[in-house]
């Protein structure tokens, strides 16, 4: 126990039992008016020592040890640290108790003792359940209620909204990453075509589950020779759909990619994804569709 604890220890012991004794002294009254005045300008601090400064006097005048008014201020804001520090789960609970605020978790999530990188792991929540929230968030995770005890998990997984099971498929996927195999179960098909159209559309649909749109047959070039497919997506899940097929182009007989005016080929896979010029439109520029042709 450091100095100031042990001095606000000592006085909360021997305070009662002097002051019962000894009758009050003029450096009493002194001491009491002056922690009155004290207390019109910091209330906060005085509050919590004011308690003890009466002790102070008497536990002096015993050991012959002088007590300072700044060594029960530091003494008094340890203590009141320390306290706050020892309640933050009893919060926790108590305000997941008086709150209504719940939220669903949308993928399995591991439980962490803390918001910071270093905290440890205590365990898994599984998809699909509805937790109580505490309203806290901190370093991109947030503060959660389990068997009354809180617990963090990564904010981003948690929805207000409870989420449908494909949605919660298609989280656990992104979360270990896509793969090969699987079977497609959104019901979406794809017209005649090379066998290895198919299998790109039963990997796709298997690991995307979201994607319903695929487009195949088509009058002119490589869509008439049925050697392309065009799979309707856009944005970030449109480049995890185009980086996933050029790790795999092999397995998936892919010959080239085109996604976002920009193009990834076998010929030229050590230039990686090449810029291509401008054609004028969203579509034309492959940005509302990932462009996929087989040998």
């Amino acid at each position: 126990m450091s100095a100031p604890l042990a001095v606000v220890a000592t006085l909360s012991a021997v305070t009662m039992g002097v002051l019962a004794a000894a009758p009050a002294s003029p450096d009493d009254s002194l001491l009491a008016a002056s922690g009155t005045s004290s207390a019109t300008t910091d209330q906060a601090d005085n509050a919590a020592a004011g308690s003890s400064a009466a002790g102070a006097t008497a536990l002096s005048r015993r050991s012959g040890t002088p007590v300072s008014r700044s060594q029960i201020r530091h003494a008094a804001r340890a203590e009141a640290a320390a306290r706050e520090d020892m309640s933050v789960d009893r919060k926790a609970r108590r305000l997941a108790k008086r709150l209504d605020d719940t939220m669903w978790t949308t993928a399995p999530l591991n439980l962490w003792e803390g918001p910071s990188d270093k905290a440890d792991k205590l365990g898994l929540v599984a998809a699909l359940k509805r937790v109580s929230i505490t309203g806290r968030q901190q370093l991109g995770r947030a503060q959660i209620v389990v068997d009354g005890q809180s617990r963090w998990v990564t904010a981003d997984y948690l929805s207000q909204k409870k989420p449908k099971p494909e949605k919660v498929v298609e989280a656990k996927r992104a979360a270990s990453g896509p793969s090969l195999g699987g079977s497609c179960a959104n019901g979406s098909s794809i017209e005649a075509g090379r066998a290895s159209l198919h299998e790109i559309h039963e990997v796709v649909c298997a690991n995307w589950p979201s994607i319903t749109s695929y487009g195949t047959w088509r009058g002119d070039g490589e869509h008439g020779q049925g050697r392309a497919i065009d799979i309707m997506v856009s944005g970030a899940t449109g480049w995890a759909i185009a980086d996933f097929l050029r790790a795999n182009y092999g397995a998936l007989g892919i010959e080239y990619i085109i996604y976002a005016q920009k193009i990834w080929s076998v010929e030229r896979s050590g230039e990686g994804w090449r810029a291509m010029s401008d054609r004028g439109s969203v579509t034309a520029n492959h940005y509302d569709h990932v462009h996929v042709t087989v040998y």
